[in-house]
C-alpha cells in the first residue's frame, strides 16, 4: 500500500428537500481523490405528480424576500457553512485557493431583490404571469383569454466552472416556484450544497426550501438518469457542460421531457487598429484583453480564446507581449497563475515554437499564460490561460471566424460594436461587449440566446 492509498474520501453531502443528508456509504475518483456521498435514495429526489409544488401557490414577492436573506446569511456565515464548503473546495476544484475565497466571498451579492426583479420584469414581463392568469384583450379573434407561467419540474445539470452558476440556478429556480433537482458537478461539489444549506436555516420547513434537491452521482451513470430522467417525474433537464455531456442527456429527451441547453461555448476578442494609437492605450487594451482571457482562469463560456486585431505582424507582436506580461496578475475574477499547461498541449505549442516567422510565442508553461500568434487560427482548443492571436486587414474580416459556438465577442473600441453586432449575430454570435467586459454578465438579459426564465417555466393557456 502506498501514501495515495491511504488518502481519505472528501466527504460530500447532499440535500434533500431541505434537509442536509450525510454519509459516506458511496465513493468515487481516483484513488488519491476520492469523495464519499451519501447512498442516493431516487423515490425521495423526486415530486410526486399528483400533488402540487411545494412552492407553486406562494407569491413571488415573499420568495424573494427568502433569497435576499438567505445572500445576507451566505455573507455572514454564521454557521461556518460557506467557509466549510471553501475548504473542501480548495481540496477537490481546479481553481486555486484565492479565485475560490472571492468567487465564495461574492455569493451572497448574487440574492439581490433589484437584480431578481430585473430578471422577471425582463425575461417573463412582470410578477402577475408567476402568481396568477395574466388577461389577454387584445387578441385578434376578440376573445378574451388567460396564460400563465406555470411552475416547473426540472433536473438540473450544473456547470461547475464557477461557483456562481450553482446559485444562479437556485436563484431562477427559485423565482420561477417549481420543484428542483440539481445534479452536484464534479468540479464544483460544494456550492449547491451549501447555498440550500443557507436557504434551510433562514427559512426551514419553507415551502421554497422544500422545493430543491442538490445530490452527486457519476454523470452518465444510467441506473440513475434512466430512472430521473422522465416526463412523469420532470418537465425539463437544464443542462450545462461539454459536448459528451450533453449528448449524454439527449438520448432521454422526448415528448414530455424537453431539453434546455446551455451549450459549450467558446468566446473571442476583435481588437481595432485605434489600440496602436499611443504606447499608453495599448497597455490598457492588452489589460482589458487580459481580463477577458482569464475569467475564472479561462474556464468561463466567456473567456477570451481567440483574439483577432488589426495591424501589422511588428505591431500585433508588440501587443502580444503585452498581453503576455498582464496574464499572470492576480484579478477579481482570475488568479496570477492557474495550473500547468497540460502535455499534449505543451506538444502542440512546442511544435509551433520552431516555426517563426509563421508562428510566435511568448510565456511559459507553468500557468502563468501563453500568447500564440499566428496567421490562421491554431488548430487546437487554446485552454489554461493560452490565447491565440491572429492579426488581420479589418474586423469585418474577421467576423468569419464566428460560428454558432461563439458566445461572447470583445471589441475595442467599443464604439465599433454598433457596426458589427449584425454580422456577428448572423454568424451565430449571442453576446457582444467592451473588450475587458466579458465578465459581467447581466442576469434578466438573454443567456446563450433565449431567457433561461422563459424557457424553466411551462407556459399554460386558458383560451376564450
Amino acid at each position: 500500500m502506498n501514501a495515495r492509498d491511504l488518502v481519505t474520501a472528501v466527504p460530500v453531502c447532499h440535500v434533500i428537500k431541505g434537509e442536509t443528508v450525510t454519509g459516506s456509504d458511496l465513493e468515487y475518483g481516483p484513488s488519491h481523490a476520492r469523495i464519499a456521498t451519501p447512498p442516493l435514495d431516487l423515490n425521495a429526489l423526486v415530486w410526486p405528480r399528483q400533488e402540487p409544488g411545494p412552492a407553486f401557490d406562494v407569491p413571488v414577492a415573499e420568495i424573494m424576500d427568502v433569497l435576499v436573506e438567505t445572500g445576507c446569511w451566505l455573507t455572514k456565515d454564521p454557521h461556518g457553512l460557506v467557509a466549510e464548503a471553501l475548504e473542501f473546495s480548495v481540496r477537490t476544484s481546479p481553481l486555486p485557493r484565492s479565485l475560490l475565497e472571492r468567487s465564495y466571498t461574492n455569493l451572497g451579492r448574487l440574492f439581490n431583490r433589484r437584480s431578481m426583479e430585473f430578471q422577471i420584469r425582463e425575461e417573463l414581463g412582470g410578477m402577475d404571469v408567476l402568481d396568477d392568469w395574466r388577461e389577454i384583450h387584445d387578441a385578434p379573434s376578440g376573445r378574451q383569454h388567460r396564460i400563465r407561467a406555470f411552475p416547473p419540474r426540472l433536473i438540473h445539470i450544473v456547470a461547475g466552472n464557477a461557483p456562481g452558476v450553482s446559485a444562479q440556478s437556485v436563484i431562477r429556480g427559485a423565482l420561477t416556484k417549481g420543484v428542483h433537482l440539481l445534479k452536484i458537478p464534479s468540479n464544483d461539489l460544494f456550492t449547491a450544497t451549501a447555498v440550500l444549506r443557507a436557504l434551510a436555516a433562514v427559512a426551514p420547513g419553507h415551502p421554497v426550501t422544500r422545493s430543491f434537491s442538490a445530490a452527486y452521482w457519476r454523470g452518465g451513470d444510467e441506473r440513475v438518469e434512466g430512472m430521473l430522467f422522465r416526463p412523469q417525474f420532470f418537465d425539463k433537464l437544464v443542462a450545462w457542460g461539454g459536448e459528451s455531456a450533453l449528448r449524454s442527456a439527449k438520448q432521454y429527451i422526448g415528448p414530455g421531457f424537453e431539453l434546455v441547453a446551455f451549450d459549450p461555448k467558446t468566446s473571442i476578442s476583435l481588437i481595432g487598429r485605434e489600440a496602436f494609437a499611443s504606447d499608453e492605450i495599448l497597455a490598457k487594451v492588452a489589460d482589458r484583453a487580459a481580463t477577458d482571457v482569464t475569467l475564472m482562469n479561462q474556464q468561463a463560456c466567456a473567456s477570451s480564446r481567440f483574439q483577432f486585431v488589426e495591424g501589422s505582424t511588428e505591431q500585433v507582436d508588440r501587443y502580444c507581449a503585452l498581453l503576455c506580461s498582464r496574464l499572470g496578475i492576480e484579478r477579481q475574477n482570475a488568479s496570477a497563475r492557474g495550473n500547468p499547461v497540460p502535455s499534449e498541449l505543451r506538444d502542440e505549442i512546442d511544435g509551433l515554437r520552431g516555426m517563426e516567422p509563421y508562428y510566435q510565442v511568448w510565456g511559459g508553461y507553468e500557468g502563468e499564460g501563453i500568447v500564440i500568434r499566428s496567421e490562421e487560427p491554431v488548430d487546437f482548443h487554446p485552454d489554461g490561460r493560452i490565447v491565440n492571436v491572429i492579426p488581420v486587414a479589418s474586423l469585418e474580416s474577421a467576423v468569419c471566424h464566428a460560428n454558432v459556438a461563439t458566445q461572447t465577442v470583445g471589441v475595442y473600441p467599443p464604439e465599433r460594436k454598433a457596426k458589427l453586432r449584425n454580422a456577428l449575430a448572423a454568424m451565430g454570435v449571442q453576446r457582444v461587449v467592451a473588450l475587458g467586459a466579458a465578465g459581467g454578465v447581466e442576469t434578466g438579459l438573454p443567456h446563450d440566446g433565449f431567457f433561461p426564465l422563459q424557457r424553466f417555466v411551462r407556459w399554460v393557456n386558458d383560451e376564450g
